[in-house]
This record gives structure tokens, C-alpha cells and sequence, in this order.
């Protein structure tokens, strides 16, 4: 029994001897597990960090080159088409404002008095920033036109009068001409005011009360008034394209048109009254704000609203439109309904001097009667009837016939 008894005894104590074996081996693979574990951890921070790390560095180059493209931006100096460029006027406006003209040029301080007579013909006492803008914005697109169709270019005169000087003594611009004459102003008025510009095209931003806000006169000097005024880059980008990291960003609506100039309506119905009650058969934008948050139904009515007014106005009435409907950002998240139209109408140019006026023929005469041509050479069909009368004698000291005088190799003169 003792001997069976300690057989047992040695039995059971063997197994005890095994088991720490097996512990102390548990403990060592639980130990590597842990130190697999922790090295695989280190080697995920160190994949992470590098991540972060490069997400940085590219942020930085971002940044960087952002930085350069700004300082790379050129304003003045810049030739839009290559060939118009924009010229500064600080030294202009800087007069203006200290009443010191003694560095000014001749044409320099010509600019700076046509400027002046506009300023005080369009500004009043207790204008606000934007209403002293509107008022040079509107003088000219009424005054300044797209460009002069005399032949002998002369000063003041051109073709493409692309500085403030040529812009106000020809009423005629190019797109740099209407950008730079409109910055003068801006800057005489204490506005800060940027030229924008791609290859092709240029306009201003202005800043009113720390905002800012695209203004395209050259765009709506002949289409339709507020078509591009005070815009903010989202509406702006729906007809314009410029390096946005160079400039300030334009997204406040607060003095755009469509918030300052906006009519008041209760509903969508209200529109078409208003409308015609506003329109006195002018061009323009005109804008209807509502005083309850619009639908989608009301969405779906004003969609059916633009399209019943085109056919009235693009052919019903007595004077046609060119007309356009468009939502706008208003303040909040609420909408703001334009309606833009132009008259279809084409404007009457001045009569000018040709073969059939009086001063044409008489100078036909004299250029034929110099250089002994015939006179039909300078532009008269051969259906055009002819007749003799008398002009005298020509600058270049010869003779043409007249009614009662003698003949010449010519039969008739050119009417």
C-alpha cells in the first residue's frame, strides 16, 4: 500500500514538474507575441508619422506656390491681348485726394480734371460707398462706348483708347480702357480696387465696407445694365475666368445689386406686375426678393414664369427684348430672382460723310481734280446717275466743270 502509495505520490508530482515547463513556454510565446506586437506598433506610427509628415510638407508647397502665383500677379504693367496694358494712375488719384497737382504731367492733369467734372456731376452729398460706385458705374455705361469709327487717329481719339485720358476724351474704350478709367474713380472715392485680367479680357474688384466685388463695365456698357455688377465669384465664374489664389475672394452678397436694388414681392404671381410696373421700356436687370422661403413648387413656377415672358417679351409687345432669367445669391439661404433684358432695337448712328452727301461730292471733286482720276473711281456704281454743278476751284489750283463752264476730259461729275 505504501509503495503503491508512493508510487502515486511520485506519479502525481511529475505532471507538476511538466506544467511549469509548459507555463515557462507559454510565458516566453506571450512574451514574443508582446514584443511582435509592439514592434509592429512602432512600425505603424513610424508609416502614420511619415504620412503625416508628408501631408505637411505637401501643404507647405502648396502654400508656397500659392504665395509665389500671388507675388508673380501682375496688375500694372500687364498687357492684356498683349498688347493693351494697364497703366497705373495711383500718382492720379493720390493728387486727387491731397489737392497737390504740382507732379503732375500736362495729360496727367488733363485726365485728372475730366475726371473730377464726372465725379462732381454724379456724386451728392450723403452717398454711401455703394451708391457712389453705382453712380460711376452708370455714367459710363451710358457715356463710354466700344470704340470710335473716325479713320485719322488723333489724341484722345483712338481706335482703342485703353488709358483714362484716351477713355474720357473719346467716350470710346476697350476693356482696359473702362477697367482702368473705373479703378481712377474708385481710388479718388477712397475705394481700394483691383484690375482683374486673363489674356483676353480685364475688370475691377472693388472693396466696399471690406468686401469685395467683381464690376465688368466694358460688359454692360452695350448689353445690360447690372448684367455685371458687384458679382461675387460664384457668379462671376459663370462668364468670367482669372487666377483666384492672386486676389481677394468675392463672396459676401451684402452690396451686390440683386440684395440692394431687389423688389420686394409676396409670391411668384406678384412678378409679372411688377415687372412691367418697373420696366418703363428701359434695359436693365431687375430683381425680386420674397418674403417667405421659396418651394420647389414655387421653383417649378418661376421656371414656367421665365419661359412665358421670353414669348412676351421676345416678340408680343411693341419694342422686343433679349431676355433672361437667372436665381441669385441673397443673403441667408435665401434666393433672389433676376430678370435681365435688352431691347432688340438697334440704335441710329449719326449720319456721317459719304459719296452722297453734299461734303463728299464737293471733296470727290477736288481729290479727282488733283490727281486727275476719274471720279467714279472713288466708290460710285455705274448705275448712279451723274450731274454737272459747280464747285469752283479746287485746293490744288485746277479746274472741274460746272453747269455753265467749259467741258473737261470728264463728262459729269460724280453727285
Amino acid at each position: 500500500m505504501n509503495t503503491e502509495a508512493n508510487a502515486s505520490g511520485a506519479a502525481l508530482k511529475n505532471p507538476g514538474k511538466g506544467g511549469k515547463a509548459v507555463k515557462a513556454a507559454a510565458a516566453l510565446l506571450l512574451s514574443c507575441c508582446l514584443i511582435a506586437s509592439l514592434g509592429l506598433s512602432v512600425y505603424q506610427a513610424a508609416v502614420q508619422n511619415q504620412k503625416v509628415s508628408e501631408y505637411i510638407d505637401h501643404e507647405l508647397e502648396r502654400q508656397a506656390e500659392a504665395a509665389k502665383q500671388e507675388n508673380q500677379y501682375m496688375e500694372d504693367g500687364y498687357k492684356v491681348g498683349g498688347e493693351y496694358e494697364i497703366r497705373s494712375t495711383a500718382h492720379i488719384s493720390d493728387a486727387y485726394i491731397s489737392g497737390d497737382h504740382s507732379r503732375l504731367s500736362q495729360e496727367d492733369r488733363d485726365t485728372l480734371r475730366m475726371a473730377e467734372e464726372v465725379l462732381e456731376q454724379v456724386i451728392e452729398d450723403g452717398m454711401d460707398g455703394y451708391e457712389k460706385e453705382e453712380a460711376v458705374y452708370k455714367w459710363m455705361v451710358e457715356n463710354i462706348g466700344h470704340g470710335s469709327r473716325s479713320v485719322i487717329s488723333r489724341p484722345g481719339m483712338s481706335h482703342s483708347a485703353f488709358t483714362p485720358h484716351d477713355v474720357l476724351s473719346s467716350r470710346a474704350a476697350v476693356c482696359v480702357g473702362y477697367a482702368t478709367t473705373f479703378r481712377l474713380f474708385m481710388n479718388m472715392l477712397g475705394m481700394d480696387c483691383h484690375i482683374v485680367h486673363n489674356e483676353y479680357h480685364s475688370w475691377d474688384l472693388v472693396q466696399l465696407e471690406g468686401d469685395w466685388y467683381h464690376v465688368d463695365v466694358y460688359s454692360d456698357s452695350h448689353g445690360v445694365l447690372y448684367g455685371n455688377f458687384n458679382m461675387t465669384d460664384e457668379v462671376a465664374k459663370n462668364g468670367h475666368n482669372w487666377d483666384e489664389s492672386a486676389l481677394p475672394e468675392a463672396k459676401s452678397v451684402k452690396h451686390t445689386p440683386a440684395v440692394r436694388n431687389g423688389i420686394e414681392v409676396e409670391g411668384i404671381l406678384e412678378v409679372p406686375a411688377a415687372l412691367k410696373e418697373a420696366m418703363d421700356g428701359r434695359n436693365g436687370a431687375l430683381f425680386f426678393k420674397f418674403q417667405n422661403p421659396l418651394s420647389e413648387q414655387d421653383m417649378a413656377m418661376a421656371d414656367f414664369l421665365a419661359g412665358s415672358l421670353e414669348q412676351v417679351l421676345g416678340g408680343m409687345l411693341e419694342e422686343s427684348y433679349y431676355f433672361r432669367a437667372a436665381w441669385y445669391p441673397g443673403e441667408g439661404d435665401s434666393y433672389i430672382l433676376g430678370l435681365l433684358m435688352e431691347s432688340r432695337s438697334v440704335e441710329e448712328e449719326p449720319e456721317g460723310i459719304d459719296a452722297a452727301s453734299p461734303e463728299g461730292r464737293k471733296i470727290i471733286q477736288a481729290i479727282a481734280a488733283a490727281f486727275d482720276i476719274d471720279p467714279a473711281a472713288l466708290g460710285v456704281g455705274p448705275d448712279e446717275p451723274l450731274e454737272y454743278f459747280p464747285v469752283g476751284d479746287t485746293a490744288a489750283g485746277g479746274k472741274i466743270i460746272t453747269s455753265d463752264g467749259p467741258a473737261t476730259q470728264w463728262d459729269a461729275i460724280v453727285p
